[in-house]
């Protein structure tokens, strides 16, 4: 390895402000406070969160109950359907006398196509000599 290119490698000593809990990683963290733990000095960096008290990794993290939006919207503004009057009106029983269905043929006028058009290729350029 080249020499002066790599930076320090040392113990340093964190403290998780959040649970007030401390801890000693190796780390190439530069600092400029030294606090001294356990009989030892060491380079001192304090945190706002660590694992200890992330949490995701204690298990206290909130989940958010999807189920409970929609239960709250249907209750805000109802679980209302379209009614249609064939559906209000009560189906009778009594079977209505069919009358014949004239059914009118309308006569169709031919429709014209027009021949479609034709794209012209690309003319090949060629070469001078």
């Amino acid at each position: 390895m080249k020499k002066d290119v790599h930076p320090e490698y040392r113990e340093v000593l964190f403290h998780d402000t959040s649970i007030d809990k401390y801890f000693v990683v190796p780390s190439s963290l530069v600092t400029d406070e030294t606090k001294e733990w356990e009989g030892k000095t060491y380079p001192y960096f304090t945190l706002d969160i660590s694992s200890d008290s992330h949490p995701f990794y204690t298990g206290k993290q909130n989940l958010v109950d999807t189920a409970g939006r929609v239960d709250k919207f249907r209750k805000r503004f109802g679980n209302k359907k379209k009614v249609s009057s064939a559906e209000e009106a009560p189906v009778e029983e009594a079977v209505a006398e069919e009358a014949p269905v004239e059914e009118a043929v309308a006569e169709e006028a031919p429709v014209e196509k027009k021949p479609a058009k034709k794209k012209k290729a690309p003319a090949k350029k060629t070469k001078k000599k």
